[in-house]
């Protein structure tokens, strides 16, 4: 360690160049995690919040919760409990006077059942009646506040914000939750149909009567764009890791290749070749680490940095295993040019 933290102070230009890359690398594969982790998170916090486990969707509607429509008289033949609750969803846009228009998914749930009861309040209450709505807090960051009186669509009936609630996004639009009642309104449907799909906390949970039953899972996969959008942000983050790693390895090699001649000369003063090889390798996670906590740094600087309206989350298993990667990285890109160190020739090289 005492030689590698020396040949650093004495070579800044070479190193403060080595680890300036490393920073730049691990910047841009944590930023490009956060985002595609943050992207992912806004199609499926409403869904998260409620802890729910399977779904049941008219069976022609193509797993897809606002094609499925299900009839009254097909509700009544499920078996209800506690576990379930009916769920209708329609796009909107609501207005305000004063406000900007924004777009978003309404939410028709009803009072005495589950999902009502698992939405969390940030401030104000829940709705209790047909005229009253709670919305995600984004609205809040769009000037709305308690009390404002809101059309939605073209409607003209008004709704009352008398909530707001955290992080209450899907498909990556804020919610509004209200009445099953609206929900109708909205979908220009009549008191025939029920809702769009029934929400179970039950793992179990399975229907006929003309319904499919999905996984929360698998329902989270048919969201508009969801599947798509993870599978190019997971390629973009892999393949950027892999030609991250073969950078630093190449540039950890190439340094330990231009240091043979100092290498030759210390055998040659008779030391030992074990401690040439943990001089490497500590120098590389000291620049590797170094690079690592600039970059994490300059990461939390920009999240900081961002409007709200920008979609970056963390996830701290993702986040441990690109540090792991670039960490590793450092090691196999030190330990390449082992079996050169070990068998270096002082004479060969300070002669030749």
């Amino acid at each position: 360690m005492f030689l590698a933290l020396k040949e650093i102070r004495h070579e800044k230009l070479r190193y403060g160049l080595i680890i300036g890359m490393i920073v730049l690398v691990t910047y841009l594969v944590f930023v490009l995690s956060g985002l595609a982790y943050g992207l992912a998170q806004q199609n499926t916090q409403a869904i998260s919040s409620w802890d729910a486990s399977r779904v049941a969707l008219d069976k022609d509607a193509n797993d897809s919760l606002p094609q499925s429509l299900i009839t009254d008289a097909t509700a009544k033949k499920v078996n209800m409990t506690s576990h379930e609750a009916y769920l209708g969803q329609a796009g909107v846009v609501a207005k305000a006077k004063g406000q900007a228009k924004l777009s978003a998914q309404f939410l028709g749930i009803s009072r005495d059942q589950f999902i009502y009861k698992r939405v969390k309040v940030a401030s104000g209450h829940k709705p209790v009646k047909a005229n009253q709505i709670m919305v995600d807090d984004s609205f809040k960051d769009n000037g709305y506040a308690l009390g404002d009186k809101v059309t939605l669509n073209s409607t003209n009936d008004k709704y009352t914000i008398v909530g707001f609630t955290h992080n209450a996004k899907m498909s990556v639009a804020p919610v509004v939750y209200g009445s099953l009642k609206t929900w109708r309104t909205l979908s220009h449907v009549t008191s025939d149909y029920k809702a769009n799909g029934i929400v179970s906390n039950d793992a179990n949970f399975s229907t006929t009567h003309g319904l499919s039953t999905l996984s929360m899972s698998q329902f989270i996969n048919k969201l508009p764009g969801y599947s798509a959008q993870n599978t190019t942000f997971t390629f973009m983050i892999a393949f950027l890791m892999v030609i991250a790693m073969v950078v630093i390895a190449v540039f950890l090699y190439i340094l330990t290749m231009q240091k043979l001649p100092n290498y030759a000369v210390l055998r040659a003063q008779g030391i030992p070749a074990k401690v040439l090889v943990t001089t490497t390798i500590s120098q590389a996670l000291l620049l590797v680490v170094g690079g690592l906590v600039i970059g994490a740094t300059l990461t939390l600087a920009t999240v900081l940095a961002l409007p709200a309206g920008v979609p970056m989350s963390f996830n701290l298993p993702l986040l441990g295993g690109v540090t792991a990667g670039i960490l590793l990285t450092g090691v196999v890109g030190a330990l390449i040019p082992v079996k050169i160190i070990l068998s270096v020739d002082p004479v060969s090289v300070i002669g030749g």
